[in-house]
């Protein structure tokens, strides 16, 4: 992907582009905590893994002290260390150059950008471009078809969605954090803000604690969210100031009377707008009623969450409403594919989904996901030089797609690891211990997590890991003959039937382990035909790959686990050989 600046013109390679900070919704400019399909520890085994595991256990040991800034600067440190990434921060889409060959196919060859803080102005060339920004400014420039609103009962045969299509959304939210002091703390509120009764709250805003709040300062959901957003943000001002003013000044809450204001967002935490059409439209049937397909490179499992339309302005209504379900569903890879526009991409909440579906698929880590999903396939096609994403939609495609990401960590229900360039699935596998809770064979089995909540053909309470009895502990793969080896993949536990989350709420808070996670692997040797060739003494990471200085002969491969975080046995979900 090439990059020209058109005032002064040079080359450089992009994948991203992004706004003041990274992390969206999550950054320290909004600071909503992440969510997904485990749905705030409902479902256990649930919590997504791949990239977005990697970066919250490094979070949670490097950031006990949860600051949000040091998330954002997480993020920075991770995107700047790949060498394929030219970062852009506050640099805007402002147009789509876009082809139209003989047989009516609609490809995007360059994108300008605008960066206001440099006056510059960039010409992006690439052959696949992905629009990960929210309100999908990219899709809609380059002529992608989309749609916005509620659509009626009828269209899409769903039971929750109103009789009559409208254009009304979910609204936005601005965050708040406060700090508890010594003394009582005054607030003085400025004249411009919204008063506010303890009628206004009628039990479904909850009130609860003082430190984070309140998820549902929602107001605008009956306005458009892109075009009114300065008009959404400036009443979400005067509601949350109004609101923190009737926590410190009613009389109703003496426990606030020594906490002071910390921090306001600037901006609204957005949580609707477009929705980009591709060849899959997810529907609440897809949710409701799961099936194993074979086109599936992503999951959820968060209720389907739908709001008041007016937010704070109808307190006669919940605050919102949670069609639950036990089970997860897969989300198919027609969902993150454009169905006009042939080299584009969408993740995050503007993919492919009715306004009822969408209720759940828009949380955060289930947006991550997604997004691995279709960098995992651009990378695919590259590599093939294909031209639209559908050529990657066959029967072959989706299996090398689906293989990378359970290679790479993703997880996909009913989907088991059938890599054949792994030498370990014929090995003959033995450990020093191992407890009735897990043998040693676990380990080849194809199933990297113990999962808790409905899915086809595993049952909740299904082993998939090899748990010692003791440490230290030592898992021996014997290979059927001497063989090359170049890297050693090895998953371990890392504890998700919890959640794991930066959040400025301490009740959340409270329910995570903020740094390494107990059951993981601290100390560790890799051992090729008695050649230790890799020695870990602090990790605290689920996916670790050792690629070997030179490809090593051998037969039987070690792993020998000296310590944990914190459990008394060793717990391994998985070990490849390549």
């Amino acid at each position: 992907m090439t990059t020209q600046n058109t005032s002064q013109p040079r080359c450089l390679k992009t994948k991203r582009l992004t706004a003041d900070f990274l992390g969206g919704n999550a950054s320290s400019e909004i600071r909503m905590h992440i969510v997904g399909a485990d749905s705030h520890g409902g479902k256990p085994g649930c919590r997504e893994t791949g990239i977005l595991e990697e970066l919250r256990l490094e979070d949670a040991v490097r950031n006990p002290h949860r600051s949000y800034s040091q998330w954002d600067l997480l993020l920075y440190e991770k995107v700047k260390a790949e060498s394929n990434i030219t970062l852009l921060l506050d640099t805007t889409c402002v147009s789509a150059e876009v082809s139209i060959n003989e047989q009516s196919e609609r490809r995007i060859t360059a994108i300008r950008a605008l960066r206001n803080s440099t006056d510059d102005e960039f010409l992006i060339e690439a052959k696949w471009f992905a629009d990960c920004s929210g309100d999908g400014r990219l899709g809609a420039e380059a002529g992608a078809d989309f749609t916005e609103g509620r659509e009626a009962r009828a269209t899409h045969g769903e039971p929750l969605a109103p009789e009559q299509a409208d254009n009304n959304r979910l609204g936005s939210s601005i965050m708040f954090m406060s700090r508890e002091h010594a003394t009582p703390q005054v607030f003085i509120p400025p004249n411009w803000i919204r008063k506010f009764t303890k009628e206004d709250f009628k039990g479904h805003r909850d009130i609860f604690s003082y430190e984070y709040g309140y998820w549902w300062f929602e107001w605008g959901g009956h306005l458009d969210t892109i075009k009114d957003n300065e008009t959404i943000r400036h009443e979400l001002l005067r509601i949350a100031l109004g609101v923190w003013d009737y926590v410190k000044n009613s009389g109703d809450h003496p426990g606030s009377a020594n906490y002071a204001l910390d921090w306001v967002a600037a901006i609204p935490g957005k949580r609707e707008s477009r929705r980009f059409l591709g060849r899959h439209v997810l529907s609440e049937k897809d949710i409701f009623n799961p099936e194993a397909r074979p086109d599936a490179v992503a999951y959820g499992g968060w209720p389907i969450d739908l709001h008041p339309v007016e937010g704070v302005d109808d307190p006669e209504k919940p605050a919102c409403v949670h069609h639950g379900f036990k089970h997860l569903y897969s989300i198919p890879y027609g969902c993150y594919c454009s169905r006009n526009v042939e080299n584009l991409f969408f993740a995050g909440r503007n993919i492919s989904a009715t306004h009822i579906a969408f209720g759940s698929t828009r949380v955060m880590a289930t947006c991550a996901i997604g997004g691995q999903a279709i960098g995992t396939a651009a990378a695919l096609l590259s590599a093939k030089k294909a031209r639209s994403t559908s050529e990657l939609a066959t029967p072959e495609g989706l299996h090398a797609l689906r293989q990378r990401l359970l290679r790479d960590d993703a997880f996909i229900p009913g989907v088991r690891h059938e890599d054949a360039a792994d030498l370990s699935s014929s090995a003959r596998i033995s450990a020093s211990s191992e407890s009735s809770e897990g043998s040693a064979s676990c380990v080849t089995d194809g199933v990297a997590r113990h999962l808790k909540a409905q899915w086809g053909p595993w049952s909740a309470d299904e082993t998939h890991s090899w748990k010692s009895q003791t440490l230290p502990a030592t898992l021996r793969v014997e290979l059927p003959e001497t063989s090359e080896i170049s890297e050693v993949h090895v998953t371990f536990d890392t504890g998700l039937e919890r959640e794991l989350m930066l959040s400025g709420s301490d009740k959340c808070s409270n329910k995570t382990l903020r740094g390494p996670q107990p059951e993981t692997a601290k100390h560790y040797r890799l051992i090729i035909d008695g050649k230790v060739v890799a020695e870990e003494s602090f990790n605290y990471l689920r996916k670790r790959i050792h690629r070997l200085e030179t490809t090593q002969s051998g037969r039987i491969v070690e792993l020998e686990i000296l310590s944990t975080h914190g459990v008394p046995e060793a717990r391994v979900f998985e070990v490849r050989i390549v």
